[in-house]
């Protein structure tokens, strides 16, 4: 054989290279998909790009688009309209989702068909769920609207969609209804993972259910709340399709969120730049929060 060139990954100080091979095709897919169009994106942020076009020469460097952004009072609308959707579901998800998964962590009778129909509804199609509750919100056919009547809440029927207060409630609860099972799904993962021996030897000591509450279960869902926390504060931070299926982000920009002020900017009024700045701010804020959220977080996340 000719003296060549010749990966021999049988040698003991090349082996590590076949984990390099095998890692390869990932990594480039990694870099197509997501990296590549990551810089595009912060690249086309710093340009007066209309329509963004790969083969167009490339625009001059310029803040303008960040400069507009920081001083625009749409864009802090939908910052203050983001936060709060973000701790309001959030929060809710959150108690619900504990409370759903302690309840049905206990043995009783249909234990199975009721963990079955706490997780449905994040089994729902997004937009299916919100066609749901766009009909049992609708002012002339709506079900809330009948219910509340029935019940003397009120007198008359509520277009929810056109008070900027009602729409933004409809969305959270929407919101909620399609979050809080995950929640639920990854309590009731951590609830099984808990001794019973723990439980036991707190029963011996005299423990009522309050106090083991918080001294072994609480404790011992700490690093999956964190985790859960963190995901479901992204999903409410970047989540599109209920908002403006339900509302558009309307009425006057009161549930405009920056994804849906994001989408408005490229492809409603083409400014491709000015919509890169707010994904870039956007994707900002999602990596500090997610920083600080893990921070806090137990080491054994």
């Amino acid at each position: 054989m000719k003296p060549g060139f010749s990966l021999d990954l049988a040698r003991p100080s090349r082996r590590h290279w076949l984990g390099y091979l095998l890692l390869a095709p990932a990594v480039l897919l990694i870099g197509l998909i997501i990296v590549y169009p990551l810089i595009v994106s912060v690249d086309i942020s710093f340009q007066n790009v209309t329509i963004a076009r790969l083969d167009q020469a490339r625009r001059p460097f310029t803040t303008a688009n960040y400069e507009r952004l920081f001083t625009s009072p749409d864009f802090w609308n939908a910052a203050w309209i983001t936060l709060k959707l973000v701790v309001i579901v959030s929060l809710f998800c959150f108690l619900l989702g504990l409370g759903t998964a302690l309840l049905v962590n206990n043995k009783f009778k249909g234990q199975s068909l009721a963990r079955l129909l706490v997780a449905l509804p994040w089994a729902v199609p997004e937009v299916i769920a919100v066609v749901i509750f766009a009909w049992m919100f609708d002012s002339s056919f709506g079900l809330m609207n009948w219910i509340f009547i029935k019940l003397g809440f009120i007198d008359t029927t509520v277009n929810w969609f056109s008070s900027p207060a009602a729409a933004f409630m409809v969305v959270c609860v929407t919101m909620i209804w399609k979050g809080y099972p995950f929640v639920s799904i990854m309590m009731l993962a951590g609830l099984q993972s808990i001794p019973e021996d723990f439980y036991n030897a707190a029963r011996v000591d005299g423990a009522n259910t309050w106090q083991r509450l918080v001294n072994i279960t609480i404790p011992s869902l700490m690093p999956i709340l964190g985790v859960t926390l963190v995901l479901v504060m992204l999903w409410v931070f970047r989540d599109f399709s209920i908002i403006y299926v339900l509302t558009g982000g309307g009425p006057l920009k009161a549930t405009q969120t920056l994804s849906i002020m994001t989408y408005e900017q490229a492809f409603g009024f083409f400014k491709m730049g000015y919509a890169s700045a707010i994904g870039v701010i956007t994707l900002i804020v999602c990596i500090i929060a997610s920083r600080l959220m893990m921070g806090r977080a137990p080491d054994n996340i």
